[in-house]
């Protein structure tokens, strides 16, 4: 028993010199090309960078982690410990969310682990809504089966059928057009099965090889902050690159921390993203940042990566 408190001490003194790290970092500054940039209309905010100049891959995408969770388990009982956004699908697009991880069960379902929520019909229907609605707002759809569940039967067949005149068919010519070139195609979705076959060149959806990441389990701020910037640098640069590349500015909670709610863990490091932006242009990885996710996306958030992609646009960087 004193073992465990001795601990559980020590990774709170941890969590608390990780934390301070970080807040000098974001005191030493958070100016970068684009920093200032705030879109007049987040609902529209690649229309307002001009289609026609902007480039598949000078997008940096703001994203979701666990996208669809804001109606996930029971309220005030098991929502805490899965809810990773309390924004419904259709008001993260509107927000200006251009990537969106969803995860599955083999009846369809959207789930976090063992707790489950809505259909995926209801995040697809969503997004049509979002896309009729706007004219050139390209989306990353990433949906994937979730770790212990089979795949859903003939899942690309419906998501075929549901978003078929919105598919860009997967090609890695894409990356080096326009928006303006790939429209009125709007949707980008990456279809990860566990034990199906996997989606091959030329289909209306995009196998996971386009779309990586590397998951860092802790709940450790600096560790995920410092081990985010390490991965980033191990990749080519966007202009060379024919993949996605994720970043995740979250943490979540581990089975060895008592605290267990999501929302207080990924506090620690949800106020840092423009100091990971600032961070990468000091270490000269700037031009390697792609898809940058959060959990309880927000404006500022947004901001910070569109900022950062008009400055692409505008050659500032």
């Amino acid at each position: 028993m004193g073992s465990q408190v001795s601990k559980q001490m020590e990774r709170r003194k941890e969590i608390h010199t990780q934390k301070k790290t970080l807040c000098d970092l974001k005191s030493s500054g958070v100016e970068y090309p684009g920093c200032e940039y705030h879109p007049q209309d987040r609902k529209n905010w690649m229309s307002g960078l001009n289609p026609e100049k902007l480039h598949i891959n000078q997008i940096v995408w703001p994203g979701t982690h666990d996208s669809a969770t804001n109606k996930i388990g029971i309220p005030f009982v098991t929502r805490p410990f899965a809810q990773c956004q309390s924004r419904s699908i259709y008001e993260q697009l509107v927000l200006g969310t251009r990537v969106l991880d969803i995860r599955i069960q083999e009846n369809r379902r959207v789930c976090h682990g063992i707790l489950v929520t809505y259909g995926i019909d209801v995040v697809l229907n969503d997004v049509k809504k979002f896309l009729s609605e706007t004219e050139s707002e390209i989306i990353i759809l990433e949906i994937r089966t979730e770790f212990g569940h089979e795949d859903p039967p003939q899942f690309d067949k419906h998501l075929e059928s549901e978003l078929g005149e919105f598919l860009i068919p997967q090609d890695d010519g894409v990356f080096g057009k326009t928006v303006a070139e790939v429209l009125p195609k709007r949707v980008i979705c990456v279809w990860k099965p566990r034990k199906s076959a996997q989606p091959k060149g030329g289909s209306p959806l995009w196998s996971g090889g386009f779309l990586k990441d590397h998951w860092i389990n802790t709940d450790l701020p600096f560790t995920k902050f410092d081990g985010n910037l390490k991965h980033l640098s191990d990749n080519p640069p966007v202009a060379s690159r024919k993949y996605f590349y994720r970043i995740e500015n979250t943490v979540t909670p581990v089975a060895d921390n008592p605290v267990l709610c999501v929302k207080p863990v990924t506090r620690r490091i949800h106020g840092y993203a423009r100091s990971f932006i600032a961070q990468c242009f000091a270490k000269g990885y700037a031009d390697k940042i792609q898809i940058f996710s959060t959990d309880f996306i927000d404006e500022d958030f947004v901001d910070a990566c569109v900022g950062l992609t008009h400055a692409r646009v505008e050659g500032k960087t």
